[in-house]
């Protein structure tokens, strides 16, 4: 029963590293203009929740507000669309231990290469190794953040494993 659903487990991820790879490639197929309107949206909005007085700033002000955080805005949007990709990897690969982590990011980092490639044809857009970089390290950041989880889970299993008793006496 338990290798069923484990196969289901796997099916469901790879369809997911699928659809969010379709995700990544429909952002990064939106040319030059269309992305910037996209982070000057964000960054309005972003300025609404951190700014209580936003709404009556100039329109001027708000322009400069969010283009002023544009940069960091697209940074953290790589760094995170990746970070979800080497987590549906990981879900969807079958072996386990330190070789699932390693082939999640590198699928991911291959796939983050293929990606800038692809932006090196759609106008107004750079395929740029720095981006590169930062798909990278935000799919390294979603690992790592997984991989502490996971330890702090077992090692809560563990505990309650081999100390039964301590979990229900009052401290």
């Amino acid at each position: 029963m338990e290798k069923t659903e484990n196969s289901k487990r796997v099916y469901i991820f790879r369809g997911l590293v699928i659809l969010w790879m379709v995700v990544i490639f429909v952002f990064s197929a939106a040319d030059g203009d269309e992305s910037s309107k996209t982070s000057g949206w964000v960054g309005r909005m972003i300025g609404s929740i951190l700014h209580s007085d936003f709404e009556d700033w100039t329109e001027e002000e708000q322009q400069a507000y969010a283009e002023k955080i544009e940069y960091p805005i697209r940074k953290a949007a790589h760094a995170t669309e990746y970070a979800v990709l080497a987590l549906l990897f990981f879900g969807a690969l079958t072996f386990e231990g330190k070789k699932r982590y390693i082939f999640s990011w590198i699928f991911t980092v291959i796939y983050a290469c293929t990606d800038e490639f692809h932006q090196l044809f759609v106008p107004g857009r750079a395929g740029r190794l720095f981006d590169v970089g930062v798909d990278s390290l935000g799919a390294l950041a979603g690992l790592l953040i997984l991989a502490g989880c996971r330890a702090l889970w077992l090692r809560r299993k563990n505990r309650q494993v081999t100390h039964p008793q301590s979990q229900n006496s009052p401290s």
